[in-house]
């Protein structure tokens, strides 16, 4: 890019920041809206069917006056589309948020129950609060307040709640993709994996991602001898697998830094802790030694930071036998792989199987693919990026931070179709994940402040990046 098309830009986006500060918010009452909403759809129980959440976000569009379209391949997995027209100079922009949530065990969520949307001591509790009902609450508010304010448009505003992003994306993103791609089309998609980053009560960074690993299952089956449990067999294919899977979880595949991750171990470097600093720095070392030992400390002290450097593995299931009296013929473990974006797969299973060396286990993907597909990731210079960018610095005063997420989003099939995708997300407090608070955990919550904060976040990207110049 050049020195004036990259000054170009920068006025633009900060032009784009200075109208949106046009519009005088009421927001006493877009935050009281914001909780009105936001506490219905937590209330939803969407673990294994989102129609009720659907129909609440189709009839709050429909009310204000914004034609909402429901799409399903599954009556009681619908997804919600709808659209806010622009004067067409600009391709349109996406917002999407997931109504589905992971499952719980109720007996975990006490005192506050999983779908009670419960306030207390500045925390709203409930699954979805993080994962990934902000992000819907906060993109329906979008479109209430671009329409309330009349805000004239450069480009569309699309809204997508898609259902089934925890696992069964045939449903949701891939199905609109599939059967309905031209309502969701567009040049720029705002949506989940971004976190603003707190720390002893104190806002540190936005994390902002541009990029995902891709999950590959792995299937290891040990075969053996099945006889009496009284006399132990060398064959023993629970022994076998045992081994094989100590062997993985000891071995760290190499180290494969990309523009995202370099860029994100380098600006921690510049704001952390002098101890923290120094190990971001080291893990970017060409001296292989400095940067083993900095990926050390990682592994043990900041394991999410570590998964970041290189494709994981982690085995998370283990099946064999059935009496404890018998030696089972066969026993198998499955392996959450995720692949760093340039990771060649097939040389993976080759690595796998070298790690394993054992011909009585068997080796093997348990699909033909990745279940999301590869994609390029988002640019740092882009319009997008820097929209968000300014808006991280207008909103929360700290630094933007690209990030690769660890785990997969549904950004990945837009990005493979050629959308400039970016991940963002409402800040947590890093404490609350040792504590139990996290996405997916036993229980899950957010600072209520920190909600109404990400929807001003929002407010002032989606200005900048539509709002009629």
């Amino acid at each position: 890019m050049s020195k004036r098309t990259s000054y170009a830009l920068a006025i633009a986006v900060f032009l784009g920041a200075a109208l949106a500060a046009q519009t005088d918010v009421d927001w006493t009452k877009a935050n009281a809206d914001t909780l009105e909403h936001f506490s219905a759809l937590v209330r939803f129980d969407t673990s294994a069917k989102e129609r009720p959440a659907a129909e609440y976000v189709k009839k709050v569009l429909d009310d204000h006056g914004i034609p909402a379209q429901i799409y399903a391949s599954d009556p009681d997995r619908p997804n919600v589309v709808a659209r806010l027209k622009g004067n067409g100079k600009k391709r349109p922009l996406l917002l999407m948020g997931h109504t589905d949530t992971v499952t719980i065990d109720p007996a975990k969520w006490k005192p506050f129950g999983a779908f009670s949307a419960a306030r207390d001591g500045g925390y709203i509790y409930g699954r979805g609060t993080i994962d990934d009902k902000d992000n819907l609450a906060a993109s329906l508010m979008m479109m209430l307040l671009l329409k309330q304010y009349n805000v004239p448009l450069d480009r569309d505003v699309i809204f997508l709640a898609e259902a089934g992003e925890e696992g069964n994306s045939r449903i949701g993103i891939q199905y609109m993709i599939n059967e309905h791609y031209s309502d969701i089309d567009a040049e720029y998609c705002l949506a989940e994996a971004g976190d603003g980053i707190r720390q002893n009560g104190q806002m540190r960074y936005v994390e902002v991602e541009t990029s995902e690993k891709f999950g590959s299952g792995v299937e290891l089956v040990a075969h053996g001898i099945s006889g009496h449990g009284s006399i132990p067999l060398k064959s023993n294919a629970i022994v076998h697998l045992a081994t094989a899977v100590g062997k993985i979880g000891e071995w760290r595949p190499d180290i494969k830094l990309n523009e995202t991750t370099a860029t994100y171990f380098r600006k921690l470097s510049q704001i952390a802790p002098p101890e923290q600093a120094k190990v971001y720095a080291d893990v970017l070392s060409p001296d292989p030694n400095i940067a083993r030992a900095a990926d050390d400390w990682l592994f043990e002290h900041e394991p999410r930071n570590s998964s970041k450097l290189r494709t994981s593995v982690s085995p998370n299931i283990f099946q064999g036998g059935y009496r404890s009296n018998v030696i089972p013929s066969e026993a198998k473990a499955t392996l959450d792989v995720r692949m760093v974006p340039d990771e060649d797969r097939a040389a993976f299973l080759e690595q796998l199987k070298k790690i394993v060396n054992d011909p009585a286990v068997d080796v093997h993907y348990t699909n033909n693919g990745p279940t999301r597909p590869h994609a390029p990731p988002a640019r740092l210079d882009s319009e997008l990026y820097k929209a968000v960018e300014a808006a991280v610095t207008t909103i929360y005063n700290v630094p933007a931070v690209p990030n690769m997420q660890t785990g997969a989003t549904d950004k990945a099939p837009l990005r493979a179709k050629g959308q400039e995708c970016l991940g963002i997300g409402s800040a947590i407090d890093v404490e609350d994940q040792v504590k139990g608070f996290g996405m997916h955990s036993d229980q899950e919550r957010i600072r209520e402040d920190e909600l109404y904060r990400f929807v001003r976040f929002n407010w002032e990207i989606v200005n900048a990046l539509a709002r009629a110049r």
